[in-house]
């Protein structure tokens, strides 16, 4: 008898210590790889730009409906930075911060009229023209599936677009000194879907894709966003992601005593190195290749 009760207290806390480590290790989340804690990214994106803009005075004049690209002479494609920030506040929840720019200009001489805002520009006029975007995003996630391989979420955000567009009027021709300029700042919410898998230890495919139409006061827009990536792990910390994305959005807005109609789409590839790092309150799930 005393023989088996050594034995009780002596198994008695080697189970209970077994135990108690199976119930911390079955209640702590798995996910894949590519789910760090914190990710810093930045790359360079080459976007393929579709641009068609009308700006119309508040005299009653009608704006020329403008492709800049087939009739101002603007570079259809442009290389860009890109820089991103992703924090996971919890195995579910993520929050995200992209930034993007572009700058693109052009001289043309004219070879028809075109009516910009109250200015009007004749056939022959030599002008400068520019359209400058920048677009902050923010977002917030929710992994509803949230699974050690994959997992697919939802999403509810913001484009915070700042656009400025315009023409000048150079040398001396007769168009004489004629400058317009347009410019606005035009926050677009959209929802959307997200996901990702991991199909080995180093390579993940991750995508979204979004949308809303929403009118606030003298703004009304519409927008539409995707992105597609299939990331690598070479070393521990560093993530490289080749993707293609786009954005597409059509904004109609009344700034001052200008009325504007923007529709602009860009998309492209991009390449993106991404710095990992901060514990995880998670585990990562190990693939057999």
């Amino acid at each position: 008898m005393a023989t088996h009760i050594k034995l009780i207290l002596l198994v008695t806390p080697l189970l209970l210590q077994g135990y108690l480590g199976y119930c911390q290790d079955a209640s702590t989340p798995v996910a894949p790889w590519f789910v760090e804690r914190y990710k810093i990214s930045a790359g360079v994106f080459i976007p393929i730009s579709e641009t068609n803009i009308r700006v119309s005075g508040n005299s009653g004049t009608i704006g020329t409906d403008l492709d800049l690209e087939d009739d101002l002479g603007f570079e259809k494609s442009t290389t860009t930075f890109v820089a991103e920030l992703q924090w996971r506040a919890w195995r579910r929840s993520r929050f995200d911060l992209k930034y993007f720019f572009l700058n693109r200009d052009v001289s043309k001489t004219l070879d028809e009229e075109i009516i910009f805002g109250d200015e009007t520009y004749p056939v022959n006029t030599e002008i400068d023209a520019f359209f400058e975007t920048k677009i902050y995003r923010f977002s917030y996630g929710y992994a509803v599936l949230a699974k050690p391989r994959y997992e697919l979420g939802l999403m509810i955000g913001t484009h915070v677009v700042e656009t400025g567009t315009g023409l000048t009027v150079v040398g001396t021709n007769v168009g004489g000194t004629a400058s317009s300029d347009f410019d606005f700042t035009a926050p677009l919410p959209d929802l959307g879907i997200w996901g990702g898998y991991a199909i080995s230890d180093r390579v993940a495919v991750n995508g979204e894709l979004g949308y809303l139409s929403l009118k606030v006061d003298e703004t009304d827009g519409r927008i539409t966003t995707y992105n597609i990536a299939v990331t690598y792990k070479p070393i521990e910390h560093l993530h490289l992601a080749l993707a293609y994305t786009g954005l597409n959005f059509r904004v109609d807005v009344t700034r001052n005593t200008l009325e504007g109609h923007l529709k602009w789409g860009y998309n492209g590839p991009s390449f993106a190195a991404t710095y990992a790092f901060g514990k995880r309150p998670w585990s990562t799930s190990k693939i057999k290749n």
